[in-house]
């Protein structure tokens, strides 16, 4: 049994070896002895050629096209209705939208007020125009507005627009006259 194992242990020793070496084998008074340096009355082995086997090589499966998300069927503006009235005193008023299918993660929401595109991105189709907001956008403070909403993906590439809602701008006025 040990000399098998050292019979194993020689072959592999000499399969890893970048070139092929001899193998000597000589007797002491435990039994065989294997060496890759010729002793005194060492013979060498004749040992055949390791069974090798290559794995097979593994060709990477194509990588799979992502699963696209189902387009967006409908996108409407809730709130404020077309022809709506909204009451604000510095232009700040929320919006509720209606889209199927919901917002998928990457995607925002964008809005347009008069045309112009509001610097905000939202990530929510229930956007909060801030005063900052219809600063930069509005035509004027008062009267008749329009508002339309986008959803974009990541690169902002449109995938629905809503139709546009007309709504009108209130502002309070003191001693109850209209501003």
């Amino acid at each position: 049994m040990k000399h098998r194992w050292m019979i194993a242990v020689a072959l592999a020793a000499q399969a890893m070896a970048p070139l092929a070496q001899t193998v000597y084998e000589s007797k002491d008074k435990a039994g065989p002895v294997f060496s890759d340096k010729p002793s005194p009355g060492a013979k060498p082995l004749q040992l055949e050629a390791p069974n090798v086997v290559s794995p097979p090589a593994v060709t990477p499966a194509p990588p799979q096209p992502a699963a696209s998300a189902p387009a967006y069927r409908r996108l409407v503006i809730a709130r404020p209705s077309n022809q709506d009235s909204v009451h604000s005193n510095d232009g700040a008023f929320g919006i509720s939208a209606q889209l199927s299918p919901p917002l998928r993660p990457n995607d925002r929401v964008r809005v347009l007020i008069d045309g112009n595109l509001v610097p905000t991105v939202f990530r929510s189709t229930s956007p909060r125009i801030t005063p900052a907001d219809w600063q930069a956008t509005a035509l004027g403070d008062r009267g008749e507005h329009t508002l339309q909403l986008a959803v974009v993906d990541a690169n902002g590439v449109p995938a629905i627009e809503s139709p546009v809602v007309s709504f009108y701008l209130h502002r309070a006025a003191v001693g109850g006259g209209r501003r």
